[in-house]
């Protein structure tokens, strides 16, 4: 994704043979490893990045060593630079961080930092991380990410910042808890023993006190100044008279002295280090291709001479092939340029050169950057549309977008695929309210000219859709949950009309893996409508763009409800995805898939997808990890693993904050509160799904309302308030949680009417999950009913799906009530084997609950049970009476036997003892 150029951003710079060692500094950077940070902070020139180095030389921890420029103030292309930095030390790491950064969804900053420090955490050795030349970075975000770095360090790393100015980090922080080391100008001022041995042994010059202290006073202890004077003093020894002229301006000095050293070389070399000077970095060959035939001795050669000379030229790796100018000299040069420059040749045109040796030594990122600077905009143009691969999408956004804001609409008109790129790297920088513009400005460019939209392939069309289908899904995804789909589709079905309160209670909420509401469905219809309009047009080799179309339109039609077509788009992007190495978009189509087999009750092969996303993404915490622990988490409820079922929901949460996935975290506290109401502990699951609540609100996510209420519902009817039950699920149109309210209230031929038109609905589309959970819930509300060979039928039809997948807890948390039919179905001969395990089941889960078996004697008569379960739901004698059409005395003959049976003498006590037994929910 990224240059291997990069590489010779991560070598240590040598030390110098020649330098001082300033050992009073080495050794407070020495005494401060315990420290978080050392803060080396000076202006030009004062020797902080041969201090560090030097220290680095003598130092018994490796280090890695990131020299910054201001093409690094894109955050992707800073943290991937500094995850290859790592990579040296824990092989693996960039690979993670390329894989966050190439992801659709990408996940905030602290997510990526955070694997880092989790990777850092792991070093088997401390290390020194050093990032030079930090004051070229003013992106808010970056600072940002090493803050939360420098929060989170482990103690087994030591950050070194190489800065001219003070960044803005926390410092006053770091201060008062003792975790940074800082050396400043005054630190780094030579003081006149350094000067010294600087001048007269490491120099050479032997020059008189009188001269030294001159020199000292004149450049304030300067290092770049003392090297410069040096410099010229050996070339013109008189030229320390001119050097006291100066009263000390640095400024001043600098351009004087490195004047009188570069007019002191030969004219080809002058020439080589003008040229050369457009270069940020350089190695032999480079420099020939930008000087052309203008030197008759090869670039290696003079790098050498150079670097042997001390002509302020920088090694940048070990092999002695890659190098850079010192900034201060690297200023001079590029000024001197100018005026240097013949008229047959031109800045451009070296910067032109500079542009074809990069690219044809497959440096993309670098040729781009020249071909701007040489306003070579065709040249710029292929690169950035790349092949395949636009050049944003390779970690080059932020200098991309620069260019594009740069051009005239003339200059983006006379190339219409500029406009298709503006508008896609505007997608990537998170600004879609100015990208319709852009695609327009497109589309009408390439009619000015004539240009044929209709013909195929067409990669500018195909660009243009792919980009407004991810502009709806953006729409779609960003107000919208991963949890239940409310479609108008199924009132239509049902047929519903107005003014009958029974026929209204049909409205329902029909699960799916997305969610959206009907109001939005056209923005699920422009998904698909404009992804199949890519993949028409796209050229079948472009593999990045073709990938994103087909991933959208799987998860368009997911969201839709249309399974099979959202599965064959997933297959189709596994397809790609295999063709491309470590594809965060393939990953997302493998969980996609897992939640569609999981929809189709195929737990088995659905557990086989989460887990191999997992496999695949090495437990990155970007959005989709979330959601495939989320689904493991219930598959291995529904298999009756509590236990691995928690662990996968706590590490789907985990992973869902860091990831800031806001969808995935209510998902997470809907399932835990779900586990609560399993255990009847009312209290846990009302203070969760209170957090839910206040979370969802805030976020503005009111659609996932009803999924929350979905479970407050089986609460309410845990804790007999089937009424306020049916009022919840009636307010937010609960359809499953509405019609077991009914059943809770022994209002039967209500549940029946609002189950039996849906059934019927979701039987028509296949829908598997809903059809199984709906005919166990239509089996229980038959047999309430008095229709037991109905009930027993659709129970043995329900059992029959369920038993391929494995399912334990759908049958067992129905409770009590399922039993006797459960052991119909068996007294039939069907389903021995599988009835017998789930009642074994349910024997375990009165246990786990500390429920002990009940006796023969202890037990309730039929009548003495359903009273118990009308005094549950908070009926008072009189209306039990009423209700079941017996005398008052009748009932209170009643309650006392069943307070006998159970030892108790209140009401409240014999509720509780009852569920605690299993007798009433």
């Amino acid at each position: 994704m990224f240059s291997p150029l990069l590489a010779t951003k991560l070598h240590i710079p040598q030390a110098r043979s020649n330098a001082v060692l300033r050992k009073r500094l080495t050794e407070r950077l020495s005494e401060g490893l315990h420290r978080k940070l050392s803060l080396v902070s000076a202006s030009a020139g004062y020797g902080k990045t041969t201090l560090v180095s030097e220290w680095l030389s003598v130092c018994d921890r490796p280090a890695v060593w990131l020299s910054l420029d201001k093409e690094d103030n894109s955050l992707p292309r800073f943290l991937s630079y500094l995850a290859v930095a790592l990579d040296s030390i824990k092989a693996g790491l960039a690979e993670h961080v390329l894989n966050l950064l190439q992801s659709p969804q990408p996940p905030p900053i602290q997510t990526i930092v955070a694997v880092m420090i989790n990777d850092m955490a792991n070093f088997s050795k401390p290390i020194i991380l050093v990032l030079d030349d930090y004051h070229v970075i003013h992106t808010g975000t970056i600072h940002e990410a090493i803050a939360f770095l420098l929060d989170h360090l482990p103690p087994t790393v030591h950050l070194v910042i190489i800065t001219r100015e003070k960044p803005d980090l926390p410092l006053a922080r770091l201060r008062v808890r003792n975790q940074v080391t800082e050396l400043g100008v005054t630190d780094l001022q030579f003081n006149h023993s350094e000067t010294v041995t600087f001048i007269n042994h490491v120099m050479n010059l032997e020059q008189s006190e009188e001269s030294i202290s001159a020199l000292e006073h004149r450049t304030e202890g300067w290092i770049s100044g003392l090297h410069i004077s040096a410099l010229s003093i050996q070339q013109h020894p008189k030229s320390i008279q001119s050097i006291m002229m100066f009263e000390g301006n640095h400024r001043l000095l600098q351009d004087y002295l490195t004047e009188e050293v570069l007019q002191r070389q030969s004219e080809s070399v002058q020439k080589f280090l003008l040229y050369t000077s457009v270069l940020d970095r350089f190695c032999g060959s480079l420099c020939d291709a930008v000087l052309l035939d203008g030197v008759s001795v090869p670039g290696d050669e003079v790098l050498r001479s150079l670097e042997r000379a001390n002509l302020f030229i920088i090694p940048l790796d070990h092999e002695g092939r890659w190098y850079r100018y010192h900034h201060l000299f690297t200023g001079l040069l590029r000024r001197r340029l100018q005026h240097f420059i013949s008229s047959a040749e031109s800045v451009s045109e070296l910067h032109n050169r500079a542009s074809h040796w990069y690219l044809d030594h497959g440096f993309e990122s670098e040729a781009f950057r020249h071909a701007v600077a040489a306003g070579n905009n065709e040249l710029a143009t292929r690169l950035v549309e790349g092949e395949g691969m636009p050049l944003h999408l390779r970690g080059e956004l932020a200098p991309v977008l620069n260019w594009l804001a740069s051009l005239s609409s003339k200059e983006l008109d006379e190339r219409p695929s500029l406009w298709v790129m503006y508008g896609s790297a505007l997608l990537m920088a998170g600004k879609p309210t100015e990208i319709e513009t852009k695609l327009k400005a497109a589309e009408a460019a390439m009619h000015a000219q004539g240009l044929e939209t209709s013909s195929k392939p067409n990669d500018i069309v195909g660009l243009i859709a792919t980009t407004r289908a991810a502009l709806a899904a953006i729409a779609i995804t960003g107000q919208h949950s991963t949890a239940e789909l409310k479609l108008q589709a199924a009132e239509d079905a049902m047929q519903l009309t107005d003014g009958d309160d029974k026929t209204n209670d049909l409205v329902g909420q029909i699960p799916s893996p997305y969610a959206a509401l009907a109001a939005d469905t056209h923005l699920i219809d422009r998904v698909i409508d404009q992804s199949r309009r890519a993949l028409e047009y796209l050229n079948r080799d472009v593999l990045p763009v073709r990938l994103t179309a087909t991933w959208l339109k799987g998860m368009a039609n997911q969201v839709r409800g249309d399974r099979e077509e959202a599965a064959a788009a997933y297959d189709e992007a596994l397809t790609i995805s295999r063709k491309m190495k470590n594809n965060i978009i393939g990953i997302m189509a493998k969980v996609g898939q897992g939640s569609l087999l999981e929809a189709d009750n195929r737990l088995f092969e659905a557990e086989d997808r989460y887990r191999n996303a997992i496999m695949l993404t090495g437990g990155l915490p970007v959005p989709v990890v979330s959601e495939a622990y989320i689904g493991l988490a219930r598959i291995y409820y529904e298999w009756n693993d509590l236990d691995k079922a928690l662990e996968y929901a706590h590490n789907g949460m985990q992973l869902a904050r860091l990831a800031n996935n806001t969808d995935a975290l209510v998902t997470c506290q809907v399932f835990l509160a779900r586990l609560k109401v399993v255990d009847h502990d009312w209290v846990g699951a009302d203070a969760i799904l209170d957090d839910a609540t206040m979370y969802v609100r805030k976020q503005g996510l009111l659609n996932r309302l009803p999924e929350i209420a979905a479970v407050q519902v089986l609460g309410r009817i845990g804790r007999g308030d089937s009424i306020g039950a049916v009022m919840l699920a009636r307010r937010h149109k609960l359809y499953l949680g509405l019609s077991r309210a009914h059943l809770a209230n022994k209002d039967t031929a209500l549940a029946l009417t609002v189950l039996e038109p849906f059934l019927s609905f979701v039987d028509d589309r296949g829908w598997r999950d809903d059809q199984l959970r709906t005919k166990i819930l239509h089996a229980m509300a038959l047999h309430a009913h008095g229709e037991n060979e109905k009930a027993v039928q659709s129970l043995a039809e329900a059992l029959v799906m369920a038993e391929q997948g494995g399912f334990i807890r759908i049958i067992i948390d129905e409770g009590l009530a399922i039993v006797p039919l459960l052991s119909e179905v068996s007294a039939r001969g069907e389903m021995l084997g599988y009835i017998d395990k789930l009642l074994a089941a349910w024997e375990a889960e009165k246990k786990r609950r500390g429920l002990k078996p009940v006796t023969k004697g202890e037990s309730l008569t039929p009548r003495e049970l359903e009273i118990l379960q009308l005094i549950a739901q908070g009926y008072s004698n009189r209306e039990i009476g009423e209700h079941l059409f017996l005398a008052l005395d009748t009932v209170k003959g009643h309650n006392r036997r069943i307070f006998e049976k159970l030892h108790v003498a209140r009401r409240t006590e014999a509720i509780a003892i009852a569920r605690k037994l299993g007798w009433i929910p």
